[in-house]
């Protein structure tokens, strides 16, 4: 979790299968710890062919059940189907999908000095929720877009003391 936080974490990501996979796996995430995720990350990439959206888009029923007999994910119908959805609702964009969420990317914000300043949600993420659900996306409300935002550096949440603090647009 460490090595993730200080090198991953809060990193300026782009593009759409990058920006694909992070969706997907905080999504799963939901509920969950995101350690759970992390140590499952390999056999995900691996399952989902690389979170390549075209490829993601072709499962059908038989991907589903294989997916919900690997122990190696999180095995939860309703999040695979929506992975699956989301990425043919990506492929049906009239945009890119990097550029679609960097749209909702707020202006940067005084560092928190506590997780206490650090919110669940925001307006930015409940737009981009609420886009994302207009255009088909499933699985995305806004603490998870929020979780998303924060993941791939749209803001920059690391406290005030951290050393990993304005890492996220370098």
């Amino acid at each position: 979790m460490t090595e993730y936080h200080d090198t991953e974490w809060g990193r300026e990501l782009r593009g759409d299968a990058p920006l694909f996979e992070r969706m997907s796996l905080e999504a799963f995430q939901s509920g969950l710890s995101w350690a759970i995720v992390l140590r499952k990350r390999d056999r995900f990439r691996e399952v989902f062919a690389g979170f390549d959206p075209e490829a993601v888009a072709r499962f059908g029923e038989s991907d589903v059940l294989r997916l919900l007999d690997d122990a190696g994910i999180i095995r939860n119908r309703l999040k695979i189907e929506a992975t699956i959805a989301n990425a043919r609702s990506l492929l049906d964009l009239d945009e890119s999908f990097s550029d679609l969420l960097w749209s909702f990317a707020p202006e940067p914000r005084p560092a928190p000095t506590s997780y206490a300043d650090v919110p669940a949600t925001t307006a930015e993420s409940v737009a981009m929720a609420k886009t994302l659900k207009k255009k088909g996306f499933r699985f995305v409300g806004p603490t998870t877009a929020y979780a998303l935002m924060q993941a791939t550096g749209m803001v920059d949440d690391h406290l005030a003391d951290c050393i990993a603090r304005g890492a996220a647009r370098r």
